[in-house]
């Protein structure tokens, strides 16, 4: 059997972490199975379908590294394939017609809801031996099973079943003719030769429902794995209150792609004590058996760390390329070939402190700057009766041809030692102010050294002169 597998959105809202993880779990097991991974865009929802929610979730898809085979398909433009199904479930008995009022499934609820049954409709229309009343376009039902149980045997649940009794004569087809979704996803699994369906455990009661239709058609079911969901750190369902929720807001809070793919892999699949798990061997390694019933808890520590580390391990002109968007967002710089010669010579410091790309750019922008730029309010505070310790520090930067870190330090020391007690402090916090108008940066002996003898010196004399 040639795997395929599928990731079907809906197109109504940004791609939640939760529908990337489902994604990714996809992805890699087609992937490892050398099958393919298709994407179909459930979008039969035309009141709440969304142009710019379908190019969101191709971008997020895309940043993501998943590649999809084939063209995306649009399940609303299979609707003529899913009514021809609902005549033939007509046809072939397992599905009628039902010509109910609004009034009459109304008083139906109201009696269940008084029983305390979980099915309202009472199937009246199941035998079609009552008289067609005029006025009403009848809806079409599904004859679902009344006796014994429907079971799953689930790659990742187990054997799960329930009793036929709790499953009601569900609609497929509405009365103006439109398939409902549970008719409509059955179809597309089908033709598109769906063999698993890995998604969220909330889909469960569904796939109940869906089994019904397959058996009613004679169609082999995929395969099924429903995955726990993921809760945040109190365990509850993991909800904007515990934090960012879309793939689009971790990318702009300056996740790499890659660090979010690993720690999305690590929320509900392991492999031994494996934690940093680059795709090539998430591919390799990647399979339904070490899916963990339980739900993960979306733990925002180990994706800071995770990201630190891809961001160390990350190639500097990549890097660089990665955060770009963050320096004109940011800082309203854009980055040219000075300053970013700049960046990447200070570049392993940088890596070595940064949790995020924007921990990064804040902390590289200073070398983007042409002076005299802006100082914050704590940089001020440094500025403030150092003249005569940047007037000092200028005068012996002047007089050196080529200045390195260890330069720089031995003339910070000097001018300490002469102004300061010997205090080294007193001395560079006022010159890291000078030169990136901040008061926190990578080693101020370092930068200096990148910047070089005449850009520090310009720097430090526009903060004299402010």
């Amino acid at each position: 059997m040639s795997v395929v597998t599928r990731f079907p959105p809906s197109p109504t809202g940004f791609m939640h972490v939760g529908n990337a993880r489902t994604a990714l779990f996809n992805y890699l097991y087609a992937r490892k199975s050398g099958g393919k991974f298709v994407v179909r865009i459930e979008d039969t929802d035309r009141k709440r379908h969304s142009n710019a929610a379908v190019e969101a979730i191709i971008d997020s898809l895309s940043w993501l590294g998943l590649d999809h085979d084939g063209e995306i398909v649009s399940q609303f433009s299979r609707q003529a394939r899913h009514v021809e199904i609902a005549q033939e479930m007509l046809d072939n008995g397992s599905a009628y017609h039902c010509y109910c009022s609004a009034q009459e499934l109304e008083e139906m609820r109201e009696i269940a809801r008084k029983n305390g049954s979980k099915t309202f409709y009472d199937r009246r229309w199941r035998d079609g031996n009552l008289p067609i009343p005029e006025g009403i376009s009848p809806v079409v039902r599904v004859k679902a099973p009344q006796d014994g149980q429907t079971i799953i045997h689930d790659k990742v649940q187990g054997e799960v079943s329930v009793n036929n009794d709790q499953l009601d004569d569900f609609i497929i087809l509405r009365s103006d003719s439109t398939p409902t979704y549970m008719l409509s996803v059955v179809v597309d699994d089908h033709d598109m030769g769906i063999t698993h369906i890995m998604r969220g455990d909330d889909h469960l009661n569904n796939t109940f429902r869906q089994k019904i239709i397959f058996d009613a058609l004679g169609w082999d079911a995929p395969i099924f794995a429903h995955l726990p969901l993921i809760h945040g750190a109190d365990g509850g369902k993991f909800s904007k209150r515990h934090g960012a929720q879309s793939v689009q807001e971790y990318r702009e809070m300056g996740y790499l792609p890659e660090a979010l793919v690993n720690y999305l892999l690590r929320l509900g699949w392991s492999h031994g004590d494996d934690e940093i798990i680059p795709i090539d061997k998430a591919i390799e390694w990647f399979d339904l058996e070490h899916i963990g019933k339980a739900p993960a808890k979306f733990d925002f520590a180990k994706l800071d760390s995770l990201n630190a580390h891809y961001i160390n391990a990350c190639a500097p002109e990549k890097l660089i390329e990665q955060a770009l968007p963050f320096y004109q967002s940011r800082h309203n710089i854009t980055l040219d070939e000075l300053a970013k010669t700049r960046i990447t010579q200070g570049i392993d410091e940088l890596k070595s402190r940064a949790k995020t790309l924007l921990q990064f750019v804040d902390d590289s922008a200073f070398y983007a700057k042409t002076a005299p730029f802006n100082y914050d309010e704590k940089a001020l505070k440094n500025l403030d009766g150092a003249d005569d310790i940047l007037k000092a520090l200028k005068a012996e930067f002047e007089k050196s041809d080529n200045l390195t870190a260890d330069k720089v330090q031995e003339i910070c020391k000097l001018v300490a030692d002469e102004l300061k007690d010997g205090k080294l402090g007193k001395v560079a916090m006022p010159l890291r102010a000078a030169l990136t108008g901040s008061i926190v940066s990578p080693s101020i002996f370092h930068a200096a050294g990148i910047l070089g003898a005449q850009e520090t010196c310009i720097r430090i004399q526009a903060a004299i002169d402010r």
